[in-house]
């Protein structure tokens, strides 16, 4: 029950692919987590090592039904209208006051999706991953603990199924791949369902650096312009110039947002944005500039 190793990370690829020799499984947009659990102890570990046990006290009854030592690799997961919302997850990770956190747990209860088993009893990490995986099934689904499905070989099929769901993406393992502790490896690879659209640019910040400046970026919704978020553009994009050179407001053109040090200016250029999801508040998540529209 060694507590001192940081999960197997996925290599990130661009496109889906079949392939006989890997499963392929639902990316879900929440907490990447280790948790070790027996009869005496239950533990929730972060990727990176940070104990946060305290916010999820939901999890604690996957405790009733392990028998010995185990610690399960998966995601902690909130569930919005049936579809994983991370923003949801971000409220909870907020909290600091235990009943508070306590009233969550009931009123939003989170699921751990476990995806791997790495100890039971004993070490499995040098086993196959699909031995692992039959380890893991012996195991049942509760209203807190939930095994990841996973298919073999279609990886292009779940992918575009999951555009249709607008989910976070997939996986694909190798079947054969063991679990490499403190490690990033091409057995294991993410497939992001990237989403693009056009934002107009509402004002933005010099910053110290050279290279880049920030954009403050909007979209015109019912005769109103609202901030949905930054992105960071190359000074060398012709958009710096253009900005720079545009009349400065002297008050913010967006309806939710103002702030100091940020030249204002009338929304009119456009630009190409890609982002993992939109938040409840309508903020983008993960926002990567891709090109000026003209």
């Amino acid at each position: 029950m060694n507590e001192s190793f940081k999960p197997m990370l996925l290599k990130e690829i661009e496109k889906p692919f079949n392939n006989k020799n890997y499963i392929y499984e639902i990316k879900f947009d929440g907490i990447r987590s280790l948790i070790y659990v027996s009869k005496k102890r239950f533990l929730i570990k972060s990727r990176n090592q940070k104990d946060i046990t305290f916010l999820f006290p939901e999890l604690k009854k996957i405790q009733t039904f392990i028998e010995k030592p185990t610690i399960f690799d998966g995601e902690i997961v909130s569930f919005h209208k049936k579809v994983p919302s991370f923003s949801k997850l971000q409220e909870r990770l907020h909290l600091k006051e235990k009943n508070k956190i306590q009233l969550k747990s009931i009123q939003e209860p989170v699921v751990f999706i476990a995806f791997d088993i790495l100890y039971s009893g004993k070490d499995l990490t040098n086993m196959p991953l699909l031995k692992r995986k039959e380890k893991l099934n012996e195991f049942l689904d509760t209203e807190e603990f939930v095994k990841s499905i996973y298919i073999e070989e279609k990886g292009i099929e779940l992918f575009e199924k999951i555009k249709k769901m607008n989910l976070e993406g997939i996986v694909a393992k190798e079947k054969k791949s063991i679990y490499e502790k403190n490690t990033r490896t091409e057995n294991w690879l993410k497939i992001k369902n990237i989403k693009s659209e056009d934002f107009y640019i509402g004002g933005y910040e010099e910053k110290k650096s050279e290279f880049v400046f920030v954009a403050l970026l909007g979209e015109k919704k019912c005769h109103s312009f609202y901030y949905v978020g930054k992105v960071s553009i190359p000074k060398k994009n012709k958009l710096f110039e253009l900005l720079r050179k545009s009349g400065k407001r002297k008050t913010s053109p967006f309806k939710n947002q103002e702030e100091k040090n940020v030249f204002y200016v009338t929304p009119k250029y456009l630009c190409e944005v890609e982002f993992l999801e939109k938040e409840s508040s309508g903020k983008l998540r993960h926002p990567v500039f891709k090109k000026r529209k003209k």
